[in-house]
């Protein structure tokens, strides 16, 4: 099931990064079908690393991202699964089903690292599930 989280003034065209987020879903549906469900979050990591590869879709696997606190930088750092495109963040789950906790967590990662677009995924049921995590307040992608 891919939910794109848009509300229904928006039209197709508006939907950010949609190619990308299209590129990426479509590989985890692809680890899917050959997977299934029932491995660890790690698994499916790994795969989607090699399906990535195979399908030229560019990535960063597990990258430390700073938290900044009112302008500085905390100790703690967030461990992203995927950076894909140098502007989404993939955050996998092997889960029975989604909670709003997950979508509120990549809320707050997208807001600490100013990136424009979350994707949640979860390999954890018979068929994949996504969404899509648009950053509100996006300003300035620090990454590049």
């Amino acid at each position: 099931m891919y939910q794109d989280g848009f509300d229904n003034s928006t039209s197709m065209n508006d939907i950010i990064l949609k190619d990308e987020s299209y590129n990426i879903i479509g590989a985890c549906m692809a680890v899917h079908n050959e997977l299934g469900l029932g491995f660890l979050e790690a698994v499916y990591q790994e795969a989607l690393e090699e399906e990535f590869k195979l399908r030229n879709i560019p990535y960063v696997r597990e990258r430390q991202l700073e938290i900044i606190y009112k302008g500085k930088a905390l100790e703690k750092r967030y461990i992203a699964d995927f950076i894909c495109y140098g502007e989404v963040i993939l955050e996998l789950k092997a889960l029975s089903g989604l909670e709003s906790a997950h979508q509120a967590q990549l809320i707050n990662y997208l807001k600490a690292t100013d990136l424009k677009l979350g994707l949640l995924v979860n390999f954890g049921q018979t068929s994949l599930e996504s969404k899509r995590v648009v950053n509100n307040s996006f300003k300035n992608n620090s990454l590049n």
